[in-house]
């Protein structure tokens, strides 16, 4: 599993390529959340480091403890690049047994998106190959690859960590949870790039670190 994921990555880097340009950082968003049609979205990354219950989620702090947690599937949670200031803007990374922890990841009154969530929300903005380039947000891409953000739901490109605690893309791709298992150690999200306005669906395992986006009980 941890070679097909490997796969997975060298294809997420060669989609989102090695351009370099300066960032533009996003304006926050206005609101805390958005309707999008029959559904409320958080118009942010979550950013919570206890689970509803109180308890702490492990924090991933070295390339070592979160390939651990990887190899072992307990929860953890990192920063970007394991620097704090990340934390404002993109909010934290998470594995996906701390997305799907029965202690709850998301506050009161939301939860981690299920698949069917996910392709609800991309039905309702015209189907994945446009709903991409309406869910980025206006500024904050890499190579003027942003979006209209015409959605409301301020994708950002936050990049993601890996199974072995490596972290690629910040400024070129943004990924997401969804709550629902593909097969064996795999999970299903949605991941947003730079240079296309797809919005794309991917089993990537479970010990990688991606974004989540909570949507309204």
């Amino acid at each position: 599993m941890k070679l097909f994921s490997a796969l997975c990555i060298c294809a997420l880097i060669i989609v989102s390529s090695c351009t370099e340009s300066t960032i533009v950082e996003p304006e926050a968003p206005s609101t805390s959340e958005i309707r999008i049609g029959t559904q409320v979205w958080m118009t942010t990354n979550l950013n919570v480091s206890t689970f509803r219950n109180g308890d702490s989620i492990p924090h991933a702090s070295t390339y070592e403890l979160w390939e651990k947690a990887s190899n072992e599937g307990t929860p953890a949670w990192c920063y970007y690049d394991n620097n704090s200031a990340n934390g404002a803007r993109h909010g934290k990374l998470y594995n996906w047994y701390a997305a799907t922890d029965p202690r709850g990841l998301a506050p009161v009154g939301y939860h981690v998106p299920t698949d069917q969530e996910w392709t609800t929300l991309i039905d309702f903005l015209g189907g994945s190959d446009v709903a991409g380039g309406k869910m980025k947000s206006k500024s904050g891409w890499l190579s003027n690859g942003n979006g209209t953000d015409s959605s409301g739901f301020f994708g950002l490109p936050s990049g993601f960590v890996d199974f072995n605690g490596l972290f690629y893309s910040q400024g070129e791709l943004g990924h997401w949870w969804s709550s629902t298992v593909s097969n064996n150690n795999l999970a299903f999200k949605r991941y947003l790039g730079r240079n296309t306005n797809k919005c794309y669906r991917g089993a990537f395992y479970m010990g990688n670190g991606f974004s989540v986006r909570c949507v309204k009980d």
